[in-house]
C-alpha cells in the first residue's frame, strides 16, 4: 500500500494533510490542467509523421525460378512498387553475375510471353509474393549493333568488288575490258541504298532498348552479305553483259529505284514521327507528301517500296543473283506484312479492314 502511494503523487498527499482542503482544491485543478496540458502537447499533429507513411510502403519479393527444372534460382526482396522489370533483372544481376539483364528472360506463366522490361511490378502482382519463370536467352547484342553490322558489310563489300581487286579478278581481263555505265550507275544505286539504312538507323528509326540473340545477327549478317557477295561480283565482272533493252531499259529501272528509295525513307520518317508523336490512337495517315499516298491502299508501304527498289535493281542489271535476291526479299517481307497487318487490323480496325498488307489486291 506504502508503494501505491509512493508511486501515485506522495508530495501532493503531504501538501494535502498540512494545509487542508482549500489547498486540496486549487492543487487538483492546477493538477487537471498540467495533465490536460500534457495531453494536448503528446498528442502533436493530427497527420501521421513521416516515418509512419513509409512504414506503410508494400513492398514485393519476386521469386525467380528455372523454366525447365522450377527449381527456385532466387528470390529477389525488398522490391519498391514503382521498380519496372528492368529494375528486378539489375538486382537479379546482382544475385547472379553470369546473368546480365539483357539475357534474362521472364515470363509469367510458363507458356507465355517474355515480359517486356519497362512493365510495372505493382501490374504484375497478385500478392505480395510474385513468381516469375527465367530463360536464357544467350548471348545479346542492341538492336542498333545489328542493324549497323547487317548494313555495315554490303556497303564495304561491293565496293570491294568495284575496284576490281587483283585477288578476286583477272587483271589482264580488268584492264582491257570497258565497263558499262550500267556497273557505275549500279554501284551508285547499291550503296545510296545501304547509306539511306545506315543514317536511318543512326537518326530516324528508334529501338526501346531491348536486345536480340547474337546468332540472329550472325544469320542476317550471313544472309545479307553472302548475297551482296555473289551480285557484286557479277555486276562487276570484266565480262559482264548490258542489259537486252540498253539505255531505256536502265534508266527506266534507275527512275523507278531511286523513287521506290524515296517513297521508303519518307515512310519510315512518318512512322517514326508517329512514335515521337505519342499519339497510338489512329492509323498513320497520308501527309502532303506524295510518297505517303500509298497508305491509302496498303499498311505497310515501307515494304512495299523496299521490294520495288529491289525489282527495280534487277531489272536495271539484269542478273540472275540479284533476281533470285529480291524473290527472296519478296517472301520475306510479304511475311513481315502479313504479320503486321493483323496487329493493325486489331488495333485500328475501321481505318485497316479494306487496305491490303504490302501490295492492293495481291496481298
Amino acid at each position: 500500500m506504502h508503494r501505491r502511494q509512493k508511486l501515485s503523487a506522495p508530495e501532493p498527499r503531504r501538501d494535502l494533510t498540512a494545509h487542508g482542503g482549500a489547498l486540496s482544491m486549487a492543487h487538483n485543478g492546477t493538477r487537471s490542467f498540467f495533465n490536460l496540458s500534457q495531453l494536448v502537447l503528446s498528442a502533436g499533429s493530427l497527420r501521421s509523421s513521416p516515418v509512419l507513411r513509409h512504414s506503410k510502403i508494400t513492398y514485393f519479393e519476386v521469386e525467380i525460378l528455372d523454366l525447365q527444372s522450377k527449381k527456385q534460382i532466387c528470390i529477389v526482396d525488398k522490391v519498391p512498387p514503382s521498380s519496372t522489370l528492368l529494375d528486378v533483372k539489375h538486382k537479379f544481376h546482382k544475385a547472379c553475375p553470369q546473368w546480365y539483364p539483357s539475357r534474362v528472360g521472364l515470363q509469367l506463366e510458363r507458356n507465355g510471353p517474355y515480359l517486356k522490361d519497362s512493365i510495372n511490378i505493382q501490374s504484375l502482382a497478385v500478392s505480395s509474393i510474385i513468381t516469375l519463370y527465367f530463360t536464357d536467352l544467350g548471348q545479346q547484342v542492341s538492336w542498333t549493333t545489328f542493324f549497323l553490322t547487317e548494313y555495315t558489310g554490303p556497303l564495304l563489300i561491293y565496293l570491294l568488288f568495284y575496284i576490281r581487286l587483283s585477288t578476286i579478278y583477272d587483271q589482264v581481263e580488268s584492264t582491257k575490258n570497258f565497263r558499262h555505265p550500267v556497273v557505275h550507275l549500279a554501284c551508285f544505286c547499291h550503296c545510296l541504298h545501304y547509306i539511306r539504312r545506315l543514317l536511318e538507323t543512326l537518326f530516324v528509326h528508334k529501338f526501346s532498348g531491348e536486345h536480340t540473340p547474337l546468332k540472329n545477327m550472325i544469320k542476317g549478317c550471313a544472309f545479307y552479305w553472302g548475297f551482296t557477295s555473289w551480285i557484286a561480283y557479277y555486276i562487276n565482272h570484266p565480262r559482264y553483259t548490258p542489259p537486252s533493252f540498253g539505255h531505256k531499259q536502265v534508266s527506266f529501272a534507275a527512275l523507278a529505284f531511286l523513287m521506290c528509295e524515296a517513297g521508303n525513307h519518307f515512310i519510315n520518317v512518318a512512322l517514326a514521327h508517329q512514335n515521337h508523336s505519342g499519339s497510338k490512337a489512329c492509323f498513320p495517315s497520308p501527309t502532303y507528301n506524295p510518297f505517303t499516298w500509298l497508305f491509302l491502299l496498303v499498311s505497310c508501304p515501307n515494304y512495299t517500296y523496299e521490294i520495288g527498289s529491289w525489282i527495280s535493281f534487277t531489272v536495271m542489271t539484269q542478273t540472275l543473283p540479284v533476281g533470285i535476291f529480291a524473290f527472296l526479299m519478296v517472301i520475306q517481307m510479304s511475311l513481315w506484312a502479313q504479320k503486321k497487318h493483323k496487329l493493325y487490323l486489331k488495333r485500328f480496325y475501321p481505318e485497316v479492314r479494306r487496305k491490303a498488307a504490302m501490295i492492293p489486291i495481291i496481298f
